[in-house]
Protein backbone atom coordinates (compact mmCIF):
# COMPACT_ATOMS: atom_id res chain seq x y z
CA UNK A 1 0.00 0.00 0.00
CA UNK A 2 1.32 3.41 -0.98
CA UNK A 3 0.42 6.93 0.12
CA UNK A 4 0.39 9.66 -2.54
CA UNK A 5 1.08 13.28 -1.61
CA UNK A 6 -0.51 15.87 -3.90
CA UNK A 7 0.40 19.57 -3.90
CA UNK A 8 3.32 21.71 -2.86
CA UNK A 9 5.40 20.36 0.05
CA UNK A 10 4.42 21.81 3.43
CA UNK A 11 7.04 21.75 6.21
CA UNK A 12 4.60 20.91 9.03
CA UNK A 13 2.96 18.12 7.05
CA UNK A 14 6.30 16.75 5.87
CA UNK A 15 7.57 16.67 9.46
CA UNK A 16 4.45 14.85 10.68
CA UNK A 17 4.64 12.25 7.91
CA UNK A 18 8.35 11.70 8.49
CA UNK A 19 7.87 11.33 12.26
CA UNK A 20 5.26 8.66 11.57
CA UNK A 21 7.71 6.88 9.26
CA UNK A 22 5.66 7.56 6.14
CA UNK A 23 7.53 8.02 2.89
CA UNK A 24 4.75 9.12 0.54
CA UNK A 25 5.06 9.19 -3.20
CA UNK A 26 4.89 12.71 -4.61
CA UNK A 27 2.74 13.36 -7.65
CA UNK A 28 4.94 14.98 -10.30
CA UNK A 29 3.78 17.63 -12.74
CA UNK A 30 4.15 17.88 -16.48
CA UNK A 31 5.27 15.10 -18.79
CA UNK A 32 6.41 12.86 -15.92
CA UNK A 33 2.94 12.54 -14.46
CA UNK A 34 1.46 9.98 -16.86
CA UNK A 35 4.42 7.61 -16.61
CA UNK A 36 4.46 7.97 -12.82
CA UNK A 37 0.76 7.12 -12.54
CA UNK A 38 1.08 4.18 -14.91
CA UNK A 39 3.80 2.74 -12.67
CA UNK A 40 2.54 3.64 -9.20
CA UNK A 41 -1.18 4.37 -9.58
CA UNK A 42 -2.46 0.85 -8.85
CA UNK A 43 -0.53 0.67 -5.56
CA UNK A 44 -1.91 3.93 -4.08
CA UNK A 45 -4.55 3.38 -1.41
CA UNK A 46 -4.61 6.85 0.19
CA UNK A 47 -3.85 10.37 -1.00
CA UNK A 48 -2.87 13.37 1.12
CA UNK A 49 -3.83 16.68 -0.50
CA UNK A 50 -1.74 19.70 0.48
CA UNK A 51 -2.70 22.01 -2.40
CA UNK A 52 -3.20 22.26 -6.16
CA UNK A 53 -3.76 20.37 -8.39
CA UNK A 54 -5.89 18.44 -5.91
CA UNK A 55 -7.67 15.22 -6.75
CA UNK A 56 -10.18 15.35 -9.60
CA UNK A 57 -12.12 12.60 -11.31
CA UNK A 58 -9.39 11.98 -13.87
CA UNK A 59 -6.76 11.39 -11.19
CA UNK A 60 -9.13 9.09 -9.29
CA UNK A 61 -9.51 7.01 -12.45
CA UNK A 62 -5.74 6.46 -12.56
CA UNK A 63 -5.74 5.35 -8.89
CA UNK A 64 -8.03 2.29 -9.03
CA UNK A 65 -7.37 1.25 -5.43
CA UNK A 66 -7.66 4.69 -3.85
CA UNK A 67 -9.85 4.45 -0.77
CA UNK A 68 -9.35 7.74 1.06
CA UNK A 69 -8.37 11.34 0.33
CA UNK A 70 -6.93 13.10 3.37
CA UNK A 71 -7.17 16.86 2.95
CA UNK A 72 -4.65 19.06 4.77
CA UNK A 73 -6.97 21.98 5.50
CA UNK A 74 -10.56 22.71 6.42
CA UNK A 75 -11.54 23.52 2.84
CA UNK A 76 -11.73 20.58 0.45
CA UNK A 77 -12.66 22.33 -2.79
CA UNK A 78 -9.59 20.81 -4.47
CA UNK A 79 -11.26 17.40 -4.24
CA UNK A 80 -14.06 16.31 -6.57
CA UNK A 81 -16.28 15.18 -3.71
CA UNK A 82 -19.15 14.09 -5.95
CA UNK A 83 -16.87 11.78 -7.92
CA UNK A 84 -15.30 10.49 -4.70
CA UNK A 85 -18.75 9.66 -3.39
CA UNK A 86 -19.64 7.84 -6.59
CA UNK A 87 -16.49 5.74 -6.31
CA UNK A 88 -16.87 5.04 -2.59
CA UNK A 89 -13.72 7.00 -1.70
CA UNK A 90 -13.62 8.62 1.72
CA UNK A 91 -12.65 12.28 2.15
CA UNK A 92 -11.47 13.97 5.34
CA UNK A 93 -10.48 17.51 6.30
CA UNK A 94 -9.02 19.32 9.32
CA UNK A 95 -11.89 21.32 10.87
CA UNK A 96 -11.76 23.49 14.01
CA UNK A 97 -7.99 23.48 14.56
CA UNK A 98 -7.52 26.50 12.26
CA UNK A 99 -10.56 28.54 13.31
CA UNK A 100 -8.66 30.92 15.56
CA UNK A 101 -5.80 31.73 13.20
CA UNK A 102 -8.11 32.34 10.22
CA UNK A 103 -10.45 34.47 12.35
CA UNK A 104 -7.48 36.49 13.62
CA UNK A 105 -6.37 37.04 10.03
CA UNK A 106 -9.84 38.23 9.05
CA UNK A 107 -9.96 40.75 11.87
CA UNK A 108 -6.45 41.90 10.97
CA UNK A 109 -7.60 42.48 7.41
CA UNK A 110 -10.63 44.44 8.62
CA UNK A 111 -8.40 46.71 10.71
CA UNK A 112 -5.69 47.09 8.08
CA UNK A 113 -8.18 47.82 5.29
CA UNK A 114 -10.58 50.19 7.03
CA UNK A 115 -7.82 52.10 8.84
CA UNK A 116 -5.45 52.12 5.85
CA UNK A 117 -2.63 50.71 7.98
CA UNK A 118 -0.60 49.17 5.14
CA UNK A 119 -0.86 52.33 3.05
CA UNK A 120 0.22 54.36 6.07
CA UNK A 121 3.23 52.09 6.58
CA UNK A 122 4.26 52.56 2.94
CA UNK A 123 3.78 56.33 3.33
CA UNK A 124 6.22 56.53 6.23
CA UNK A 125 8.78 54.18 4.63
CA UNK A 126 8.79 56.25 1.44
CA UNK A 127 9.71 59.39 3.41
CA UNK A 128 6.52 61.14 2.36
CA UNK A 129 5.29 62.16 5.83
CA UNK A 130 7.64 65.17 6.35
CA UNK A 131 7.00 66.37 2.82
CA UNK A 132 3.28 65.77 2.35
CA UNK A 133 1.99 65.97 5.92
CA UNK A 134 -0.82 63.94 7.48
CA UNK A 135 -2.74 61.30 5.58
CA UNK A 136 -6.46 61.55 4.86
CA UNK A 137 -8.78 60.39 7.62
CA UNK A 138 -9.93 56.76 7.61
CA UNK A 139 -12.89 54.76 8.93
CA UNK A 140 -13.49 53.43 12.44
CA UNK A 141 -13.80 49.71 12.91
CA UNK A 142 -15.40 50.23 16.31
CA UNK A 143 -19.15 50.45 15.93
CA UNK A 144 -19.15 49.34 12.29
CA UNK A 145 -21.93 47.29 10.72
CA UNK A 146 -20.32 43.97 9.77
CA UNK A 147 -21.83 41.25 7.62
CA UNK A 148 -20.51 37.69 7.87
CA UNK A 149 -21.18 35.61 4.77
CA UNK A 150 -20.97 32.07 6.13
CA UNK A 151 -21.55 31.83 9.88
CA UNK A 152 -19.89 28.45 10.32
CA UNK A 153 -17.07 27.70 12.73
CA UNK A 154 -14.71 30.30 11.28
CA UNK A 155 -17.45 32.86 10.65
CA UNK A 156 -18.65 32.56 14.24
CA UNK A 157 -15.08 33.03 15.52
CA UNK A 158 -14.74 36.18 13.41
CA UNK A 159 -18.03 37.54 14.71
CA UNK A 160 -17.11 36.94 18.36
CA UNK A 161 -13.87 38.87 17.91
CA UNK A 162 -15.59 41.80 16.26
CA UNK A 163 -18.05 42.04 19.15
CA UNK A 164 -15.05 43.33 21.11
CA UNK A 165 -15.06 46.32 18.76
CA UNK A 166 -18.77 46.94 19.45
CA UNK A 167 -19.59 45.99 15.87
CA UNK A 168 -23.18 45.18 14.93
CA UNK A 169 -23.12 41.71 13.34
CA UNK A 170 -25.38 40.42 10.60
CA UNK A 171 -24.98 37.19 8.64
CA UNK A 172 -26.25 35.10 5.76
CA UNK A 173 -26.20 31.30 5.51
CA UNK A 174 -28.19 28.94 3.31
CA UNK A 175 -30.20 28.27 6.45
CA UNK A 176 -30.77 30.48 9.48
CA UNK A 177 -28.79 29.44 12.58
CA UNK A 178 -31.14 28.55 15.48
CA UNK A 179 -30.90 30.78 18.56
CA UNK A 180 -28.26 32.97 16.88
CA UNK A 181 -27.96 36.46 18.44
CA UNK A 182 -27.04 38.11 15.14
CA UNK A 183 -29.41 39.55 12.56
CA UNK A 184 -30.13 37.20 9.66
CA UNK A 185 -30.21 38.49 6.09
CA UNK A 186 -32.17 36.47 3.55
CA UNK A 187 -29.63 36.78 0.74
CA UNK A 188 -26.03 37.90 0.11
CA UNK A 189 -27.38 41.05 -1.60
CA UNK A 190 -29.59 41.91 1.37
CA UNK A 191 -26.62 41.40 3.69
CA UNK A 192 -24.25 43.51 1.58
CA UNK A 193 -26.57 46.47 1.23
CA UNK A 194 -27.01 46.73 5.02
CA UNK A 195 -23.37 46.69 6.20
CA UNK A 196 -20.15 48.71 6.11
CA UNK A 197 -17.91 45.67 5.66
CA UNK A 198 -18.68 42.24 4.25
CA UNK A 199 -16.50 39.37 5.51
CA UNK A 200 -16.56 36.25 3.34
CA UNK A 201 -16.07 33.02 5.32
CA UNK A 202 -18.01 30.40 3.34
CA UNK A 203 -16.48 27.13 2.18
CA UNK A 204 -15.23 26.90 -1.39
CA UNK A 205 -16.41 24.61 -4.17
CA UNK A 206 -19.09 24.63 -6.82
CA UNK A 207 -21.90 25.46 -4.37
CA UNK A 208 -20.38 28.86 -3.54
CA UNK A 209 -18.63 29.70 -6.81
CA UNK A 210 -19.40 33.33 -7.70
CA UNK A 211 -21.62 33.77 -4.62
CA UNK A 212 -20.24 37.28 -4.13
CA UNK A 213 -21.41 38.45 -7.52
CA UNK A 214 -21.28 41.86 -9.16
CA UNK A 215 -24.75 42.49 -7.75
CA UNK A 216 -23.54 41.76 -4.22
CA UNK A 217 -20.50 44.00 -4.64
CA UNK A 218 -22.61 46.83 -6.05
CA UNK A 219 -24.98 46.45 -3.09
CA UNK A 220 -22.00 46.87 -0.76
CA UNK A 221 -21.47 50.25 -2.40
CA UNK A 222 -18.84 52.94 -2.63
CA UNK A 223 -18.57 53.21 1.17
CA UNK A 224 -18.29 49.45 1.67
CA UNK A 225 -15.33 47.13 2.23
CA UNK A 226 -14.91 43.50 1.20
CA UNK A 227 -12.81 41.06 3.25
CA UNK A 228 -12.21 37.56 1.85
CA UNK A 229 -10.58 34.75 3.86
CA UNK A 230 -12.60 31.99 2.15
CA UNK A 231 -11.68 31.07 -1.43
CA UNK A 232 -11.01 33.26 -4.43
CA UNK A 233 -13.64 31.37 -6.43
CA UNK A 234 -16.39 32.74 -4.17
CA UNK A 235 -15.92 36.32 -5.44
CA UNK A 236 -16.39 37.69 -8.96
CA UNK A 237 -12.81 38.96 -9.08
CA UNK A 238 -13.21 40.83 -12.38
CA UNK A 239 -16.16 42.77 -11.00
CA UNK A 240 -14.26 43.41 -7.76
CA UNK A 241 -11.30 44.89 -9.65
CA UNK A 242 -13.57 47.05 -11.81
CA UNK A 243 -15.48 48.47 -8.84
CA UNK A 244 -12.32 49.16 -6.84
CA UNK A 245 -10.59 50.91 -9.75
CA UNK A 246 -13.66 53.02 -10.50
CA UNK A 247 -14.14 54.03 -6.85
CA UNK A 248 -17.40 52.15 -6.41
CA UNK A 249 -15.98 50.22 -3.45
CA UNK A 250 -14.10 51.80 -0.55
CA UNK A 251 -11.53 49.00 -0.28
CA UNK A 252 -10.81 45.30 0.06
CA UNK A 253 -8.70 42.99 2.20
CA UNK A 254 -7.90 39.72 0.43
CA UNK A 255 -6.10 36.55 1.47
CA UNK A 256 -7.33 34.47 -1.49
CA UNK A 257 -7.62 34.87 -5.26
CA UNK A 258 -9.09 33.07 -8.26
CA UNK A 259 -5.76 32.02 -9.78
CA UNK A 260 -3.29 31.73 -6.94
CA UNK A 261 -0.48 32.64 -6.70
CA UNK A 262 -1.20 35.07 -9.53
CA UNK A 263 -2.80 38.36 -8.44
CA UNK A 264 -4.03 40.87 -11.06
CA UNK A 265 -1.82 43.92 -11.41
CA UNK A 266 -4.88 46.15 -11.06
CA UNK A 267 -5.36 44.82 -7.51
CA UNK A 268 -1.67 45.20 -6.67
CA UNK A 269 -1.75 48.82 -7.80
CA UNK A 270 -4.68 49.87 -5.60
CA UNK A 271 -3.63 51.69 -2.42
CA UNK A 272 -6.95 50.88 -0.72
CA UNK A 273 -6.47 47.12 -1.08
CA UNK A 274 -4.59 44.92 1.41
CA UNK A 275 -3.20 41.74 -0.16
CA UNK A 276 -1.99 38.63 1.69
CA UNK A 277 -0.51 35.46 0.12
CA UNK A 278 -3.12 32.98 1.46
CA UNK A 279 -1.74 32.93 5.00
CA UNK A 280 -4.99 32.69 6.96
CA UNK A 281 -3.94 29.54 8.84
CA UNK A 282 -0.19 30.05 8.50
CA UNK A 283 1.01 29.97 12.09
CA UNK A 284 3.38 27.34 13.44
CA UNK A 285 0.89 26.14 16.07
CA UNK A 286 -2.03 25.91 13.67
CA UNK A 287 -0.15 24.18 10.87
CA UNK A 288 1.24 21.64 13.35
CA UNK A 289 -2.30 20.95 14.59
CA UNK A 290 -3.56 20.60 11.01
CA UNK A 291 -0.75 18.19 10.17
CA UNK A 292 -1.42 16.13 13.30
CA UNK A 293 -5.12 15.83 12.47
CA UNK A 294 -4.39 14.94 8.84
CA UNK A 295 -2.00 12.26 10.09
CA UNK A 296 -4.64 10.88 12.46
CA UNK A 297 -7.03 10.55 9.51
CA UNK A 298 -4.37 8.79 7.43
CA UNK A 299 -3.40 6.42 10.25
CA UNK A 300 -7.01 5.59 11.02
CA UNK A 301 -7.83 4.81 7.41
CA UNK A 302 -4.76 2.63 6.86
CA UNK A 303 -5.27 0.69 10.10
CA UNK A 304 -9.07 0.52 10.46
CA UNK A 305 -10.54 1.75 7.19
CA UNK A 306 -12.27 4.73 8.82
CA UNK A 307 -11.57 8.47 9.06
CA UNK A 308 -11.32 10.68 12.16
CA UNK A 309 -12.98 13.77 10.65
CA UNK A 310 -14.82 12.52 7.57
CA UNK A 311 -16.46 14.70 4.97
CA UNK A 312 -17.33 11.45 3.19
CA UNK A 313 -17.04 8.06 4.87
CA UNK A 314 -15.05 5.51 2.86
CA UNK A 315 -16.94 2.56 1.44
CA UNK A 316 -13.93 0.84 -0.11
CA UNK A 317 -11.89 -1.73 1.78
CA UNK A 318 -8.22 -0.93 2.39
Amino acid sequence: MEVLEVGAPDPALAAALAAAKYQPLRLPAGAERDAFLAEHGPSVTAAVVAGPPGVDGHLMKTLPNLGAIVNYGAGYDLVDVEEAQRRGIGVSNTPDVLNDSVADTAVGLVLATMRGLCAADRYVRAGRWPVEGPLALTRDVSGAQVGILGLGRIGAAIASRLLGFDCAISYHNRRQVPDCPYRYAGSPVELAESVDVLVVAVSGGNATRGLVSRQVLEALGEAGYLINVARGSVVDQDALVELLVSGRLAGAGLDVYTDEPHVPSALREQGNVVLLPHVGSATARTRAAMAALALRNLDEYLTRGTLTTPVLRPRRSR
